[in-house]
């Protein structure tokens, strides 16, 4: 059986987890699968979207905590298992948003701690109703500090820092307000209500959504003043391609756009 699983649906790929005896785990295992599936994605230019989903009963319940425990019996207690543990899944997350594809999670059951900063990391996330988020590392006294990287830049300060702090999940309409999922639908809409926003976004010219992507993370780590710096130039170097041009011009002629990619 494989631990992820690929689907491919024309230009939208879903990954499916599929590790439902372990909740989806981010294991050793899932963790290189993971990694492997998105370096590949990466060069792939016939894929305009992501989904990203869990097998079974749970989205993903962050780290293995079986397999860190064992990790813990080397001579250093475990030390560099750690730091590598930690450094892999900072790899795999910030390649998603490195990606010149959106990725979007779609999301049921729980995601906490680790599968919470999946969902954060993730473009865009659809949950179904009766989902619950937490960084509930601190329930079993290992605070969520790289989750907490992913989180504070989806969610405001004093909120991420009640999650973290009280381990408390929250649930979807929380969720929702708070800025860490788009929507959250019934569970029996799940599935179509995340296909269908891939396929809008797969619909869009490839070229400028690479560039807007890498754009719009770019310029969140700005000033004001140099993202608007940055940003101009952007925007001239997507009027610069044929396709973007051929775009407007549709637009004004009232007409479908020819594009070539």
């Amino acid at each position: 059986m494989e631990i992820l699983q690929r689907q491919d649906n024309n230009a939208i790929v879903t990954l499916t987890m599929n590790a439902p005896e372990r909740l989806n785990a981010l294991s050793d295992e899932m963790l290189a699968a993971l990694q492997s599936q998105l370096d590949a994605l990466a060069q792939d230019t016939s894929v305009r979207a992501i989904i990203i989903n869990g097998a079974g009963k749970a989205f993903c319940a962050g780290h293995d905590l079986k397999q860190m425990t064992a990790g813990r019996q080397s001579p250093d207690g475990g030390k560099a298992y750690f730091k590598d543990l930690f450094d892999r899944c900072a790899t795999m997350m910030q390649t998603i948003q490195k990606l010149p594809q959106p990725v979007i999670a779609q999301v049921h059951g729980i995601a906490t701690a680790a599968g919470c900063q999946l969902v954060a990391t993730c473009d865009m996330a659809v949950a179904a109703h009766g989902t619950r988020f937490g960084v509930n590392g601190v329930n079993i006294g290992l605070f969520c500090s790289t989750p907490m990287v992913a989180l504070t830049r989806n969610i405001p300060h004093k909120q991420a820092f009640e999650m973290l702090t009280t381990g408390q999940f929250i649930d979807t309409a929380r969720a929702q307000d708070l800025g860490l999922i788009n929507t959250s639908v019934p569970a029996q809409d799940l599935a179509s209500t995340t296909q269908d926003l891939a396929e809008r976004v797969a619909e869009k010219l490839s070229v400028a959504v690479k560039i807007g992507k890498q754009a719009f993370y770019t310029q969140l780590q700005m000033p004001l003043d140099q993202a608007y710096t940055y940003t101009g130039d952007v925007m001239v170097e997507n009027m610069m391609h044929r396709d973007t041009q051929e775009g407007i011009s549709a637009f004004l002629e009232k007409r479908d756009p020819d594009w070539s990619q």
